[in-house]
């Protein structure tokens, strides 16, 4: 992911510190039913298209964003499948900085674009049959995204809240 320049900026005063960031992500449907991916240049790993939100900037702009740069395809969001957090949504980058993202996942369709790689964040860029997914090196995030939002019967996804007030 490359960096937007408020994540420098702020990296410049705090160093390596635990960034907690908004992000999106962009599950994309071609007319036969087929995913979007995206395989990530430094890891070699597939997953959707994906961002950091930028201050001021609808979420559901970063997604469409996002999926334009990253993949070369326009799409139009048309639902919020979920919102995304925890372990699995944190990383460490080489560099030492660390990264916590709530992520906002959008399900689209493809209006225009034929997908093709950055070749600065992304290496490829194609569809997929869900039934391909299990054979693809993916983030372990992607697939507990996918499994999520493809349970039964449809519905937005969020984890079940754990918190509770304290006992008095």
């Amino acid at each position: 992911m490359a960096i937007p320049e408020f994540i420098k900026s702020l990296r410049a005063k705090i160093g390596t510190a635990l960034l907690h960031v908004p992000t999106v992500a962009v599950l994309a449907y071609d007319d036969q039913g087929r995913v979007l991916l995206v395989k990530d240049k430094p890891s070699g790993l597939w997953g959707a298209p994906s961002g950091i939100v930028d201050p001021h900037e609808l979420p559901s702009d970063a997604a469409v964003r996002e999926t334009w740069e990253e993949a070369g395809v326009y799409v139009e969001l048309t639902q919020v499948l979920g919102v995304f957090a925890g372990e699995r949504f944190s990383v460490v980058y080489p560099n030492g900085d660390q990264l916590s993202g709530v992520e906002i996942v959008f399900a689209a369709r493809v209006i225009s674009g034929m997908p093709r790689a950055d070749q600065e964040e992304t290496s490829d860029a194609r569809f997929f049959h869900p039934g391909e997914l299990a054979r693809l090196a993916c983030y372990p995030h992607f697939l507990e995204i996918h499994q999520a939002v493809h349970q039964l019967p449809l519905h937005s996804y969020f984890k079940p809240a754990t918190w509770r007030p304290p006992q008095t």
